[in-house]
């Protein structure tokens, strides 16, 4: 594909957003009978497999729905704006009403009705047994809360705002105690997650920014627990003599060179990296900005698969498959599985964020190696994902590594409109107010 300049680029992703992503889900996610969203669609979005609603999902097609309106408000028909934010309402409603648990935690996946259930082996609900629990994820709760605060900020309704406000304090509380389950992405005894200061840092920016449009004197404590988590991710699970984000760090130096405590995930270093920076503008910190432009190159270079093009979902952070020694009590762990068998597969979101990260990172140093980077992935992104039947609109999200496609499941049952309904709307954004390339 040839190089576009940015105006063009910019009507590019407008036409991609509106005129493919956004009908399939403004025609095939919303329950209007029920309330909330359907998401658990086929890889290629032909159909619906199952009513079920994930409360991490439900919070980010509030999100993307909400965001939509506040972006696009005044430069799209004011009745396409209405029936976003009237979506989302409907939505905001449903989580409002049903997806907290007696003891103040999201329950992981809710029935169609709202009613908190567990799945059996084909996808089929049934309640939770004796030793079992409802509420598996506190990334859910996040993912909640994110869409509930951009919500407020769209719509000015108080009550979601103090909802997001109170579930952000339990699930933040939870972290901060370390009692809390991760499903999809269970993190074994003895390592931290990467992903927890990550999802911390980008929501307590969002509450951040919600506190001020309602006036609310906790905005400036929310930044700085924002900074806190930024300097955690920076310091703690970034390599200084790489640039490369350990997803597994461990506080033991043997735990960290084991299989768990060598990967990388290219994907999720890329997606942290714009939260890095954005806050990182917003406080004034240009040193932050710095290290996450070197921390761009590193991922991309470690994570590139140069015989097939597109990024790996997981590599050792010395290149290649994940390996190193297991220890035997962590042979069955779900992680192991994962790096083990989904290391090489190509995933929309990944991609999908890496567009936004490399364009943004560009805009901010003018390194033009991030744009060469990033005409090198928007290449094989626009040649991979995207399904060949534009009549349904939205990407085929899992590849295998040749970029066949796969009929698998790597994280959940679900396809949601967030990575790349929220990544086009960022790199629209940008490319509207950007300097000429």
């Amino acid at each position: 594909m040839a190089r576009m300049d940015f105006r063009a680029l910019c009507g590019f992703y407008e036409s991609e957003l509106f005129d493919h992503i956004l009908p399939f889900w403004m025609k095939r996610g919303i329950d209007s009978e029920q309330g909330g969203y359907f998401t658990c669609f086929t890889n290629s979005g032909d159909r619906l497999l199952y009513p079920h609603k994930f409360t991490w999902s439900q919070g980010r097609f509030l999100w993307t729905l909400s965001r939509l309106n506040r972006t696009f408000k005044g430069r799209r028909p004011a009745k396409e704006t209405r029936d976003w934010l009237a979506q989302a309402a409907h939505g905001a409603e449903f989580l409002m009403k049903h997806a907290r648990l007696p003891n103040g935690n999201c329950a992981f996946i809710l029935s169609r009705e709202g009613r908190p259930i567990l799945l059996d082996a084909q996808g089929n609900p049934r309640e939770a047994g004796p030793d079992e629990a409802y509420d598996s994820s506190v990334y859910a709760d996040h993912f909640v809360v994110y869409g509930m605060a951009e919500y407020a900020m769209a719509s000015g309704d108080a009550r979601a705002w103090r909802y997001a406000a109170d579930l952000y304090e339990s699930a933040r509380g939870r972290h901060l105690q370390a009692v809390y389950r991760s499903d999809p992405y269970p993190v074994p005894a003895g390592y931290e997650a990467h992903g927890r200061p990550m999802i911390l840092m980008e929501t307590a920016h969002e509450m951040a920014l919600a506190a001020e449009q309602f006036g609310d004197s906790r905005a400036g404590v929310y930044l700085s627990e924002a900074q806190r988590y930024m300097a955690e991710v920076m310091d703690k699970f970034r390599d200084p003599a790489t640039n490369l984000m350990t997803e597994m760090w461990s506080g033991d130096p043997k735990k960290r060179g084991t299989m768990l405590g060598g990967y990388v995930n290219p994907g999720h270093a890329l997606e942290c990296m714009w939260f890095v920076c954005h806050l990182a503008r917003r406080v004034g910190a240009p040193e932050r900005i710095a290290q996450a432009i070197q921390v761009i190159k590193a991922n991309c270079r470690a994570g590139w698969d140069e015989q097939f093009g597109g990024f790996f979902q997981f590599v050792d952070r010395t290149g290649g498959a994940p390996r190193g020694p297991v220890p035997p009590e962590l042979e069955n762990a779900e992680m192991i599985r994962k790096l083990r068998g989904n290391w090489d597969n190509k995933l929309w979101w990944p991609h999908s964020e890496a567009l936004y990260m490399l364009l943004l990172g560009y805009e901010l140093s003018r390194d033009s190696e991030l744009l060469d980077w990033y005409w090198r992935v928007h290449d094989y992104t626009f040649r991979t994902f995207p399904n060949s039947d534009r009549g349904i609109g939205e990407w085929i999200q899992i590849r295998a590594r040749d970029g066949s496609p796969v009929d698998k499941v790597v994280a959940l049952p679900v396809k949601d409109p967030f990575h790349i309904t929220r990544s086009f709307i960022l790199c629209e954004e940008l490319l509207r107010q950007a300097r000429p390339d």
